[in-house]
C-alpha cells in the first residue's frame, strides 16, 4: 500500500490527520477551511508502521567491474578500494563517492560525501 499526501480540494493546503474519538471516525481535515474527508476503515491499520526494505544502491556485480583507487578502508585499513560516483544531492553539491574494500576478507562498503 502506498501512502500519498492528500490536499484540500478547496484551498490546496495539506490535509491533517485527526484520530477517531467517540463516535467520530478517523478523518483528514483542512486546517484552513471546513473541508473534512472521512477515511475508509479498511485502509487504516491502527498502530502498524510498515518499514520499507532498504535496497542497495549498487547491485552485487556493479562494484565487481568498478575502477580501483587508493583509499583506506575504515574497517581493515586496506589501502585499495573499488569506487563509483553518483550525484545524489542537488547539482551544485559535489558528487558522492561509494567505495568497496578490495580485501577479499573484508569487502566493507562505505561512502564519502
Amino acid at each position: 500500500m502506498s501512502m500519498a499526501m492528500e490536499f484540500c480540494p478547496n484551498c490546496a493546503i495539506l490535509l491533517e490527520l485527526e484520530a477517531a474519538s467517540g463516535n467520530r471516525k478517523t478523518r483528514f481535515f483542512c486546517p484552513a477551511c471546513p473541508y473534512v474527508c472521512p477515511i475508509n476503515a479498511k485502509i487504516v491499520r491502527k498502530g502498524v508502521l510498515v518499514k520499507k526494505e532498504v535496497e542497495p544502491i549498487f547491485g552485487a556485480d556493479d562494484m565487481k567491474y568498478a575502477p580501483k583507487t587508493t583509499a583506506n578502508c575504515p574497517r581493515c585499513h586496506h589501502g585499495e578500494a573499488y569506487f563509483k560516483q553518483m550525484q545524489i544531492r542537488s547539482a551544485d553539491e559535489p558528487m558522492t563517492s561509494f567505495y568497496k574494500c578490495c580485501n577479499e576478507n573484508c569487502k566493507f562498503n562505505w561512502r564519502d560525501d
